[in-house]
């Protein structure tokens, strides 16, 4: 077996072992309650089965917006994904293996320079550079489902792509409740550094959570 095959069977493997929601996912409804420093929020949030997200009952459009988009991020990761379609024209090489034997996955044809570490069946480490903004997301524990596994705790670490300058870090960690057969979040926890120092912490808890009735084909 070539290094080719042998990194994209591994790479794909730990792909397909992603907990994502399944093609009968209703959608969902919760209560939000924001806090960030000593400032509180409360809301309505709403994923409907097509994956689009409605935030009702937060009056501060940049706190909006904010909890807007971390769901979205929480949606794309939940969404199911076709292996062929997002990689089938890539190709894979295996790198080093490191201390934790996890091992490195170095991609070719990626729009955006992505490049991967994989222990076990489980992506640990994702790398991307975004025009002037590099990144790497470092996964630390994960859930293990019976549909595949959850990233629950994690970081990511902002650099200049030039120069290698840090320009910031975020740590994650993450709870996520089954409601009838699905996994869906019910706790957030960021904890954003800055290049100065300066900590922010922001808490997104989701309470009386209730998946969606299906739609209805007349």
């Amino acid at each position: 077996m070539t290094q080719a095959t042998q990194g994209r069977d591994i790479f794909q493997a730990a792909y397909l072992n992603r907990y994502t929601w399944d093609e009968h996912f209703p959608g969902y409804s919760a209560e939000i309650h924001l806090k960030q420093g000593d400032e509180v929020y409360t809301g309505t949030i709403r994923v409907n089965s097509d994956y689009s997200v409605e935030v009702d009952g937060i009056e501060d459009e940049k706190v909006k917006e904010s909890v807007y988009n971390q769901l979205r991020d929480i949606v794309t990761h939940r969404k199911p994904g076709n292996f062929e379609q997002a990689h089938g024209k890539n190709k894979f090489t295996l790198g080093e293996k490191d201390h934790t034997g996890a091992v490195e996955i170095l991609v070719e044809g990626d729009a955006m320079g992505s490049n991967y570490k994989v222990r076990g069946q489980e992506i640990c480490q994702v790398s991307r550079v975004m025009g002037p903004m590099a990144f790497t997301i470092n996964t630390e524990e994960s859930l293990e489902t019976e549909s595949g596994y959850i990233s629950t705790k994690y970081n990511a670490i902002f650099r200049n792509s030039k120069t290698n300058e840090l320009k910031g870090k975020r740590d994650f960690s993450e709870s996520y409740e089954k409601v009838g057969n699905y996994y869906l979040p019910s706790r957030q926890v960021i904890e954003a550094i800055e290049p100065g120092g300066e900590r922010i912490t922001t808490e997104f808890n989701f309470k009386n959570i209730k998946l969606l009735e299906p739609a209805v084909v007349s």
